[in-house]
Parts: C-alpha cells; sequence; structure tokens
C-alpha cells in the first residue's frame, strides 16, 4: 500500500506516538479502563454523533476511489489521525480520542482507496473500543455477520484471492504425502484415511483433497472425514455437498461425519488400518485457552500420523499490550486490504462483502479482552509454543509442497510470469503474491509484497 511503503516516515509516526505515550502506564490502567474511560451517560452524545459520522461515511456513494486517491501524504495522514487516536484511547484521553476519530471518519470512506477503507474499519474498532459492553452503541458497532453474510464473504474471497486455496492445498498435499507414505509401509491394497477437521467451514477444503486421492492412487481408496462446524444446519449443507462431489469418483468411497463444536471428542471414532489426518487450520486461536490444553491432549491421544495447522500470520505475532497489537494488526490488515486491488475491481459488491468481513476482525482484534481474552491464547502460541507443550513436533514440508504453492500461485496470476528473481524463494502473482518458505523449510507462507498473510505448517506426535 502506498501510503504506508516509507518506512522512514511510517517509523518516526510510530516513534512520535510512543513518545508521547509511554507503554509502561498501560498495565495499570488495563482494570480500570472501562470503569474510567466512559460514563455512557455523559459521554452518550459525542458518541451518537460520532457513529452518525461513520454511518454517513458507510453509506456514501458519492465517493469513488478516483475522486479521493489522495495520494501518499493524504495516506500518512489517516495513519497518523489513526495513531494519535489509538494512543488517546490506550491513554484514556477521551477528547482528544472523539477529536481525532471525528477527523478519520470524515475523511475516509469505504468506497475510497485501500487506505481509506482499511483506516474507516480502524476508527470504528477504536471507537467500539471507548465504550463498554453495556453500551448500546458497542452492539451497534460489533454486531455479528449473519451466517449468509459469512458464507458469502468466505466464497467470494475464496474465489478471488489465492489465500485460502494455498491454505488448503498446503495443507491437502501434507496430508496425502503422510497417507502415501503410511500405505506404502504398511502394504496397503485398500487404503483408508479418516481427516478429523476441528473446523469444516462448509467444507470447501475437501474437494481438491477428493479428487487428489482419486487422480493420485491407482487403488480403491476410502476416505472418511469427520468435522465439526457451529450448526447443525451448516453441517448438512457441508455433508451433502461433499457426498454430491465424491459420486463423481468410482474408486473412492466416502463418510462424512458432522459434529457441533463443543461435543465430546470421545464421540470421534477410530477404526483399525486407517490412517488419521487432522486439520486444525484456522482454528489452534479460536480456542479459549482452558481448551487448547484440553483439545490438543486428545488430538494426540488418536494417535494422528500428521496434524495440519494453517493460521493468519497476525495471530502468530500479536503482542499483548494495546498499542503494539495495534501497530501489527494496522500492518497485517492494510496488506489485506492492499492486495485486494489486484483481485476484484475497487466498486465491487464482491470486494465490499469481503472487507466488511475483514472490519469485523479488526474490530474483534482490536477489543480482544472485550471478547475471550485473546490476548493469552497469543501469548501461549508464540511464546511456549502451544503445539510442542502439547506432544507435538514440527515436520519438515517437502519441496513437493512448495512446488505446487508457487504454482497455484502462477496458475493464478493476471501476468505473464512469476518473479524471476532468483535469489529470492518466492513466487509472485499479481505482482504482490508470493510464496516464502520459512522455519528451515517447516513452514510455508501467503505474502503480499513483504508481509506474510498466512502460514502452513505440519505436525507429528512426539
Amino acid at each position: 500500500m502506498e501510503s504506508i511503503d516509507d518506512e522512514d516516515e511510517f517509523l518516526s509516526l510510530k516513534l512520535a506516538i510512543a513518545t508521547q505515550q509511554p507503554l509502561g502506564r498501560e498495565r495499570n490502567k488495563k482494570k480500570k479502563r472501562r470503569e474510567d474511560l466512559v460514563d455512557i451517560l455523559n459521554y452518550e452524545e459525542e458518541v451518537y454523533s460520532l457513529l452518525k459520522i461513520g454511518e454517513q461515511m458507510l453509506n456514501s456513494t458519492h465517493k469513488t476511489s478516483k475522486e479521493n486517491v489522495g495520494g501518499h501524504r493524504e495516506g500518512l495522514h489517516l495513519i497518523h489521525l489513526l495513531l494519535v487516536a489509538a494512543a488517546a484511547v490506550n491513554d484514556n484521553n477521551l477528547t482528544s480520542a472523539m477529536a481525532n476519530l471525528s477527523e478519520l471518519c470524515q475523511n475516509v470512506s469505504v468506497l475510497g482507496d485501500a487506505i481509506q477503507r482499511v483506516s474507516a474499519y480502524f476508527a470504528a474498532a477504536l471507537t467500539a473500543r471507548l465504550l463498554t459492553q453495556k453500551s448500546p452503541f458497542y452492539h451497534t458497532i460489533m454486531k455479528p455477520p449473519t451466517p449468509q453474510e459469512e458464507f458469502l464473504a468466505f466464497t467470494h474471497l475464496y474465489k478471488v484471492s489465492p489465500l485460502y486455496q494455498f491454505a488448503h492445498f498446503t495443507a491437502n498435499q501434507a496430508i496425502i504425502e503422510a497417507f502415501e507414505n503410511e500405505s506404502q509401509t504398511n502394504n496397503n491394497t485398500n487404503a483408508s484415511l479418516h481427516v478429523i477437521d476441528f473446523d469444516i467451514s462448509y467444507g470447501f477444503q475437501w474437494p481438491s483433497l477428493i479428487q487428489s486421492l482419486s487422480q493420485t492412487l491407482l487403488n480403491r481408496v476410502s476416505l472418511r472425514i469427520t468435522g465439526f462446524a457451529t450448526t447443525l444446519n451448516e453441517l448438512k449443507e457441508t455433508e451433502a455437498r461433499l457426498l454430491s462431489f465424491a459420486k463423481g469418483f468410482r474408486n473412492l468411497s466416502f463418510e462424512f461425519h458432522g459434529l457441533l463444536k463443543g461435543s465430546h471428542l470421545g464421540n470421534i471414532v477410530t477404526r483399525e488400518n486407517e490412517t488419521t489426518a487432522v486439520n486444525l487450520s484456522f482454528h489452534v486461536n479460536r480456542l479459549l485457552t482452558d481448551n487448547i490444553s484440553e483439545t490438543l491432549k486428545a488430538v494426540h491421544s488418536l494417535r494422528p500420523s500428521i496434524v495440519t495447522v494453517v493460521e493468519h500470520d497476525v495471530c502468530r505475532k500479536l503482542p499483548r499490550s494495546f498499542l503494539p497489537r495495534f501497530m501489527e494488526s494496522l500492518h497485517y490488515f492494510a496488506a489485506m486490504f492492499d492486495s485486494l486491488d489486484d483481485c476484484l475491481p475497487i466498486e465491487s459488491h464482491e470486494r465490499l462483502s469481503i472487507e466488511n468481513h475483514l472490519g469485523r476482525e479488526i474490530k474483534s482484534v482490536m477489543n480482544f479482552d472485550d471478547q475471550r481474552n485473546e490476548s493469552e491464547i497469543m501469548e501461549m502460541w508464540k511464546g511456549r509454543g502451544v503445539l510442542e507443550s502439547g506432544g507435538f513436533c514440527e515436520m519438515e514440508l517437502s519441496s513437493k509442497n512448495v512446488m505446487q504453492a508457487k504454482l497455484l500461485l502462477k496458475i493464478r496470476s493476471h501476468s505473464p510470469s512469476p518473479s524471476s528473481d532468483s535469489s529470492c524463494s518466492s513466487s509472485c502473482v499479481n505482482g504482490g503474491f508470493r510464496v516464502v518458505e520459512r522455519d528451515d523449510g517447516k513452514g510455508i507462507s501467503l505474502a503480499w509484497q513483504d508481509r506474510c498473510l498466512i502460514t502452513a505448517s505440519a505436525w507429528q506426535c512426539v
């Protein structure tokens, strides 16, 4: 994104904010923030006025990208306003926070350029952080999506961006390789694979696995998927979708078993002579702190041949304290919004649906202590090593997996060819997406420019 590419100017803004607002004071204020920051009866008029400005911004149709691309300096000004507002929120300075958020809301638009769009959602997230959970305004800002909205945003993003396809193909390739290795070792002529998916997400990951298993293995294959979902309706739709797709492959026997999230993990049935693979893609960071160790203990008891993990990179490195967390999130989501420039026209309805979905993630990340105390989860993830502590060790991903990921980006590329830079272990697409090998070959990331967006890895029981 052009408005944050100038590292010297961006760093000077960060240093200026850090100088004004020492981070050492944050911990002592954390417990008092909600009681001392806002008496909603006193500030109701100001907050209501701010929300009305935001509503006008969200509903504006006269702003277009060409009319509102203000250039590099204007983008830096928006970033500066966000940083000052975040510092004011952190320091319980309501007057400064409201002034900067009001100016932001008058200069951003969800129909503007990428920096205006991402700034609009961060402004809403900071506004929510000024409020208590008891405030009706808080619930207006943090209103969860309907299942239909969530599904549409997911499908739009899946179709236009390589993000989820990279995640699914990388995890699936690791599962297939583990399955093939175990089948050859056991000399199985009728091989059986059981995939346990802790977040089925409408089953979008598994058609490519079904097709790959059917095409790469000559013998008859039995595939069983146990999937967890939030609602019975999601499970029924997923089952119907996968069963319909699997019918087209004669050498594959397919079963699906659905379980609601929160179901006792003892309900998972395993069979003899069956390779077990556990998929934790986009799931580990969603677990409550107490449930992480319980889930991993149950997974370990299944003795899976492989555990696949894909996580948004922002979840792997979020700091506990608010201002550094804000900066890390701003870098990450700015890259996400910027990447959409090469996926969809700026005026497309699909893009607005995707960005609304990302905007809800921004609000959740910025209000983490209001949600599920996710800071403790992130601290476990990046600090003690949640999977290592659960009895798993990371596996090296194969060169074939890396090549497949790069090929995926090349196929999806809008440009003639990937990057010609042979010194970089990356492959570019759409002018910015690239594959990056990490952790001595034990992880693969999809990056936009120089910012990693998601990272895939594979694990086995110690």
